[in-house]
């Protein structure tokens, strides 16, 4: 089943490669969707893909990269809508 989730990173997760390692996790489970920072110092994750494969995804937001410090994660789930093609990082 395709689906989709939109994760809210929290905590020190900018400035920490948090992106670039999210958008290598997510291509590494064949993931599609986008990663970004937000103004407000969070870090935001649309992804689209299949269930166990966005739980894995899910769970590696827990802890990041080795230089962040993650205080909190916020999911929504929805349904996929098949708009991407593939994962990349927005600025």
């Amino acid at each position: 089943m395709n689906r989709r989730v939109i994760i809210s990173v929290f905590g020190k997760v900018q400035g920490v490669f948090f992106r670039d390692r999210a958008q290598k996790k997510a291509k590494s489970l064949n993931l599609s969707g986008w990663v970004k920072n937000e103004g407000s110092g969070i870090v935001k994750i649309l992804a689209e893909g299949e269930d166990n494969n966005l739980i894995k995804l899910i769970d590696w937001t827990s802890s990041g990269p080795t230089l962040a410090r993650v205080d909190k994660v916020e999911v929504k789930w929805e349904e996929g809508k098949k708009e991407f093609k593939e994962f990349e990082v927005k600025y």
